[in-house]
């Protein structure tokens, strides 16, 4: 899989304030890549050294495989803050203009309309537009030019409940179409419904970084078992790897385990395959937010 962003121990001071502390990851082509923290994380000073708005103290990075540069970023979809669209100019008037200023061709306006829903309203004014159609013009304005990779910078930051849920299913939409998304937000949950992969950012600081999943396995899965035989069970389910504590309640089986990845099929099998059939199984997880808050020792993130 090719890398689409690779950042090697990138730092960035002001004067005595270090915003990024030898930040190293890497993007991988066709995901959803979160950028997870807390204002002051560092997360938009991040993209801001990507997309050239800043220049690093420290460290470099890749982009597309190669050394970043203007003519490799006009490959780059960029929504790092609200464009200055013209309030009293139309939705498709605006874009227009936006092709004209980023140098590429005003012909698939239509299509990036179409794509972010605004299409029936292109005539409209900007400013009769809500929040939320102001936020998906200026994702159709980084559509323009068709660029395989997407940088947004908290894109449902101050939106109502209906415009978070109209861009979060905009970005799985661009991201089924096979287009890599990198967003920095401080919204934990917008994280786990968008992002297959994850940064977490403290302080300027990283924290971990990999797959969602990998990141916010944190041990400590609860698995509630049943069967006929208890003592047996107990037995069984002992040689299970990766258990690190059993408990019975109630003619019920509580078992504990170092991993968070543990299927509901691979214990099941494990004590079909030793003789015991299981009348009950249910497998509890820690939150994500439970898991975020161990990862970061307490640190909240804003719902």
């Amino acid at each position: 899989m090719s890398i689409v962003l690779s950042l090697h121990q990138l730092s960035k001071n002001y004067g005595k304030v270090q915003a990024l502390q030898q930040v190293s990851f890497d993007v991988p082509q066709g995901c959803v890549f979160g950028i997870l923290g807390p204002n002051g994380s560092g997360k938009t000073t991040l993209l801001g050294i990507i997309m050239n708005v800043l220049q690093p103290t420290n460290g470099n990075f890749t982009l597309l495989g190669k050394q970043p540069s203007n003519e490799v970023r006009k490959q780059i979809g960029t929504l790092l803050e609200t464009p200055n669209f013209y309030h009293y100019l139309s939705g498709e008037r605006n874009l227009e203009i936006a092709a004209t200023i980023k140098g590429v061709s005003k012909a698939d306006i239509t299509t990036v309309l179409e794509k972010v829903n605004l299409y029936e309203r292109r005539q409209s004014k900007f400013s009769t537009y809500s929040l939320g159609m102001k936020q998906r013009l200026a994702i159709a304005s980084a559509l323009l030019g068709n660029p395989d990779v997407l940088v947004l910078d908290e894109p449902t930051n101050g939106l109502d409940p209906v415009g978070i849920a109209e861009i979060r299913n905009l970005i799985i939409q661009l991201a089924n179409e096979g287009k890599t998304i990198i967003m920095a937000s401080h919204l934990l949950d917008e994280v786990e419904k968008v992002c297959t992969h994850v940064a977490v950012l403290q302080k300027g600081k990283l924290l971990n970084t990999g797959t969602v999943d990998e990141v916010f396995t944190t041990g400590d899965s609860i698995a509630t078992l049943q069967a006929d035989d208890l003592d047996q069970l107990v037995t069984v389910i002992k040689t299970l790897e990766g258990v690190q504590k059993i408990q019975i309640k109630n003619n019920t089986l509580q078992v504990h385990f170092d991993t968070a990845i543990l299927s509901l099929k691979s214990i099941n099998l494990h004590c079909f395959n030793n003789g015991i059939v299981l009348s009950s199984l249910q497998l509890q997880k820690q939150s994500l937010e439970s898991k975020f808050l161990a990862l970061t020792g307490g640190l909240t993130v804003n719902h």
